[in-house]
């Protein structure tokens, strides 16, 4: 198959429900969906989900940059090519989200030539797996009444954002774990928030919390210092920290103080640079948290296609899409309570909303 046409646009989509985090709040996301054509009429879809924070470009600057015109070097180009047109993809476009897009939709499109859902043409090593939903920054009040919300809707799994007030943080958490017992397991992640001696603190009601994983607590400067930690690096998951396997070399430099890894298209340019980082990483040992920027229920479906197909996957957090006020995608992946599983259609499983 050739590509025979290529489309994208920019969208900007409100969030039904606004959310904070340790360095910023949101209430609409902006990303730029791609389209490719096959010369025998099959079309491909990607998304490209940009946060300057996290991946040092804007979706303006993705449009730009994924803009047909930009993209005239694909037409006509065989999809056998694949590997050669991911190499082109790297030394022809920057920004990982930017890229993230086009890849996306290159991987959507080879699967759907081969007849199978991407997760089988890449070899499948998990059936189904369960996803946290996340609460972001707010008041104690605020974060029981949302924890009710999703519990009533089967979701067991509460990752709760901190990072901004340590003594806020335990409070939040202590009044979760008050009312849920047992019958709910909570992650944190505090986006690199908290300095040396609000870390220490959280460390020393890890256990009376029962934190189930504490993801990029500090700033990557100084993931050397969670070295001292060490009864916790099984719970510990850096983010910010990693973007690629150059980054892995880094983290063993520092003593390697995490025992897990979250794994974003975004921050790696799309299921093939995903991959290749979350390849690397299990043979380092490392377990795998799968996560999300906003996104369509393509780019979660993307995710979670790749994440089922390594083994070292241990953990979901692919809940970017339950807050659009309205989501440019169908279809993309079934949800059943927590639980996510990858739809029996070729490629992605997603396609236009009407």
């Amino acid at each position: 198959m050739r590509i025979a046409a290529v489309r994208s646009r920019l969208e900007r989509i409100p969030l039904s429900r606004p959310y904070a985090i340790a360095g910023g709040s949101w209430d609409a996301v902006e990303m730029v969906l791609v389209e490719l054509e096959g010369d025998d009429g099959t079309l491909a879809y990607g998304q490209a989900s940009p946060a300057e924070e996290v991946t040092g470009e804007t979706a303006e600057q993705a449009a730009r940059a994924l803009a047909p015109t930009r993209l005239e070097w694909l037409i006509g180009r065989e999809l056998r090519e694949l590997e050669a047109l991911k190499i082109e993809l790297r030394q022809r476009i920057d920004g990982p989200a930017t890229r993230a897009g086009l890849d996306m939709a290159l991987h959507d499109l080879a699967a759907k030539a081969a007849g199978k859902p991407l997760v089988e043409w890449l070899g499948r090593a998990h059936g189904a797996l369960r996803t946290s939903i996340t609460i972001g920054l707010k008041g104690v009040p605020e974060t029981i009444a949302e924890a009710d919300e999703y519990a009533a809707r089967g979701f067991a799994l509460l990752k709760v954002k901190t990072g901004a007030d340590i003594e806020l943080d335990l409070e939040r958490l202590a009044k979760l774990r008050e009312r849920f017992g047992a019958r709910v397991e909570l992650r944190i992640d505090a986006n690199q928030g908290y300095d040396l001696a609000a870390f220490r603190k959280l460390a020393a009601r890890a256990d009376a919390l029962d934190l189930e994983l504490i993801e990029q607590p500090m700033r990557p400067e100084l993931d050397g210092e969670l070295a001292a930690f060490a009864s916790l690096r099984a719970r510990l998951v850096a983010d910010e920290s990693v973007h690629s396997t150059r980054d892995l070399a880094r983290l063993a430099s520092c003593g390697s103080p995490y025992g897990g890894l979250n794994i974003k298209l975004m921050k790696s340019g799309g299921p093939g640079g995903a991959l290749e980082l979350a390849r690397a990483a299990q043979a380092a040992g490392y377990r795998l948290l799968w996560g999300c920027m906003d996104e369509s229920v393509l780019g979660i479906a993307a995710a979670l296609h790749c994440a089922l197909a390594l083994r070292a996957t241990a953990w979901l957090d692919l809940d970017g899409s339950f807050d659009l006020a309205r989501d440019p995608f169908r279809g993309g992946f079934a949800l059943e309570q927590d639980t996510l599983s990858t739809l029996p259609g070729a490629g992605l499983g997603a396609e236009p909303a009407p």
